[in-house]
């Protein structure tokens, strides 16, 4: 089976109903696109939760070592990190019980993108979250 992503209307749903998007591997960086990213999505009026070990804050919010060091359960989690690290993200999603996975441009990983899928988790692989909330959802 092959993965492929939920229609433009279904991912503009999703992005009007998260609130909270836990950005893994948010770089502090202001040139880096993850930096540029979640600053965005925090104008457009989403809680951003930084995830990225040796941080200790990002965009004025408290950054986090791991998923599992979250106080509480995102919205999204919104993935900045090489394809090779999603077998041990998928692993973390599901034992949380986050209900949507966010793979940005470039993360591709295809099996471990069918496997979230299968444990119900609701996935967009290789897009831009601030370049499909432009796109698809800028009317509002």
């Amino acid at each position: 089976m092959a993965f492929s992503n939920p229609a433009p209307a279904d991912i503009c749903r999703l992005l009007r109903d998260i609130r909270s998007v836990a950005v893994l591997g948010l770089s502090p960086n202001p040139s880096r696109p993850s930096f540029r990213v979640a600053q965005a999505l925090q104008g457009f009026g989403y809680r951003i939760i930084p995830v990225r070990p040796l941080v200790s804050e990002v965009l004025g919010e408290t950054a986090y070592a791991d998923l599992e060091s979250l106080p509480e359960i995102p919205d999204i989690v919104d993935v900045f990190r090489a394809p090779e690290h999603m077998p041990a993200i998928v692993d973390s999603c599901i034992r949380l019980g986050v209900k949507r996975l966010w793979l940005q441009d470039g993360v591709i990983n295809e099996a471990e993108a069918l496997r979230a899928q299968q444990a119900g988790i609701e996935v967009v692989m290789d897009r831009c979250m601030f370049r499909d909330y432009v796109q698809l959802c800028g009317d509002h």
